[in-house]
C-alpha cells in the first residue's frame, strides 16, 4: 500500500464515522483557535507597547521636582519647583551616559490666527528636547541659537495644531498671537499620535524657553531659571539604571541633601516602565496560550481513546488485509495517518475560527491584535505533532495484531 493509497483509505474511514469525527476533532478545533488568539492578543499588547516606546523616544528619562514640606506637612508630586536650567546642563556635562538633558516648562495657552485659535500646550523647551524625544520635523527649521537665548518670538507647532489654525494652508512664517504675544511658525513636528495616555501628542506648540520664561510666564532675565521637567536621553548602548544612579547622585551634591533625607526630585525611567509592561504582557501571553494548550492535549486524548476504538472495531478487517498480503507497517501507516488527519483538519477549522476570534476581539473590544504566520504555523504544527504522538500507540497496537487471531475476532 503506497502512501495515496493509505490516505484514501484513511479518508473513507472517516467519513463513514463522520460525526464521530467531528466530535473527535472539536478539542483540537478549539485548542488551536484558543491558541491563535491568545497569541494574536498577547503580540497586540506587545507591539503596543514596542509604539509607545517609539513614541515617546528611547533610553529616556524624566527628572520632576518633588513633593515639598509644608508645616511639616507632605505635599503632592511637583510642588517643589527646584528644578533650573542649571541642573539640566550639569547633567548633560557630569553624567557620561546622558546623550542630551532638555528642560522645558509647560502651560496651556489660547493660540489665535485670523478668525481661528485654538486651545493648546504651549512647551517652552530647546532644540534638544526634540533630539530627547526623537521628533523629526515635517517641514521648516529648528530654533536658531541667538532665538534660544535672546527669547525670540518663534515657535514649532505638531500637526493638530496646524490643521486646527491652518486647514490646507501653509504655516510656515505666519505669525500667531500667544497670550498678546505674536510668534513666527518656523516649523512643524512630524505627526506622533497618541501616547499611552491617549493625549494627542500632536497638539503641542513649543517656544524657545527663554521666550517662554520672560514673554509668556512675564518674568524677567534675572530670575532664576525654573523648569517643570528635565527630559534626559540616555546614549546607545549606556546602562540606564548607572544614569539614574549618577543623575541622582549629582542632583542630590547640588541641591545639597543630607544623608537619611528625602531628595527634593523624583526620576521616572520611561523606558524601563515600558519594558516592564512589554515583559509582563510577553509572560501573560505565554501563560495564557500554555492554558489554551491543555485543549490540544485533551484533543489529542480524545483522538487516542478514538483511535483504540476503531481499532477494536476494525480488528476483522485488519486480519483480512494482512492475510492478503499487507504488512505491519501498511496498517502502522494506515491508522496513523487517520490521526494525523484528525488533527490536520481540526487544525485548519481552528485557524479558521481563530481568525474569526481574533477579528471580533479587535473589531468589539477594541483592543490591538496581531495574528502572525508563525501563530499559525505554530499552532498547526503542534496539532499535527499532538496527532502524531497520540496516534502512534493505537496504529502500532494495530500494526501488531496477529493475521489469524484478527480474523477470529467477534
Amino acid at each position: 500500500m503506497n502512501t495515496l493509497a493509505a490516505v484514501r483509505s484513511a479518508w473513507r474511514a472517516l467519513r463513514a464515522n463522520l460525526l464521530r469525527s467531528l466530535l473527535t476533532m472539536l478539542g483540537i478545533i478549539i485548542g488551536v483557535a484558543a491558541v491563535i488568539t491568545m497569541i494574536a492578543v498577547g503580540q497586540g499588547a506587545t507591539d503596543r507597547v514596542q509604539e509607545y516606546m517609539k513614541v515617546l523616544g528611547s533610553n529616556i528619562m524624566l527628572v520632576l521636582p518633588g513633593g515639598a514640606n509644608t508645616g511639616g506637612v507632605r505635599q503632592g508630586a511637583q510642588t517643589a519647583q527646584g528644578l533650573t536650567e542649571d541642573d539640566a546642563t550639569a547633567i548633560a556635562l557630569e553624567v557620561p551616559e546622558v546623550q542630551v538633558a532638555a528642560p522645558s516648562s509647560r502651560a496651556t495657552v489660547q493660540a489665535v490666527y485670523g478668525n481661528s485659535n485654538w486651545s493648546t500646550p504651549v512647551f517652552g523647551a530647546t532644540n534638544d528636547y526634540l533630539e530627547a524625544r526623537d521628533w523629526p520635523l515635517e517641514s521648516g527649521r529648528l530654533f536658531e541659537a541667538a532665538e534660544q537665548q535672546g527669547a525670540a518670538k518663534v515657535a514649532l507647532i505638531g500637526s493638530t495644531v496646524a490643521r486646527e489654525l491652518f486647514g490646507d494652508q501653509d504655516p510656515i512664517d505666519q505669525v500667531v498671537r500667544l497670550r498678546s504675544v505674536p510668534v513666527t511658525i518656523v516649523g512643524v513636528l512630524s505627526s506622533k499620535g497618541q501616547n499611552s495616555w491617549g493625549s494627542d501628542q500632536d497638539d503641542i506648540m513649543i517656544v524657545p524657553i527663554s521666550t517662554f520664561r520672560n514673554r509668556l510666564q512675564g518674568g524677567t532675565a534675572g530670575r532664576i531659571k525654573r523648569v517643570a521637567t528635565i527630559s534626559v536621553k540616555v546614549r546607545d548602548g549606556a546602562d540606564m539604571k548607572v544614569a539614574e544612579e549618577n543623575i541622582t547622585e549629582l542632583l542630590r551634591q547640588r541641591f545639597r541633601v543630607q544623608p537619611g533625607a528625602d531628595e527634593p526630585f523624583r526620576i521616572r525611567n520611561l523606558t524601563e516602565m515600558l519594558q516592564t509592561q512589554e515583559a509582563s504582557s510577553r509572560t501573560m501571553t505565554m501563560l495564557l496560550s500554555a492554558v489554551a494548550g491543555i485543549s490540544l492535549v485533551i484533543g489529542g486524548i480524545g483522538i487516542m481513546n478514538i483511535m483504540l476504538v476503531s481499532v477494536t472495531e476494525r480488528t476483522r478487517e485488519i486480519g483480512l488485509r494482512m492475510a492478503v498480503g499487507a504488512r505491519g507497517r501498511d496498517i502502522l501507516s494506515q491508522f496513523l495517518i487517520e490521526a494525523v488527519t484528525l488533527s490536520l483538519v481540526g487544525g485548519a477549522v481552528g485557524v479558521l475560527l481563530g481568525a474569526a476570534a481574533t477579528w471580533a476581539v479587535g473589531e468589539f473590544a477594541g483592543w490591538k491584535v496581531s495574528m502572525t504566520l508563525d501563530s499559525v504555523l505554530l499552532a498547526a504544527g503542534f496539532a499535527a505533532f499532538v496527532g502524531v504522538f497520540f496516534g502512534y500507540y493505537p496504529a502500532h497496537k494495530a500494526s501488531r495484531l496477529l493475521p489469524i487471531e484478527a480474523l477470529r475476532h467477534e
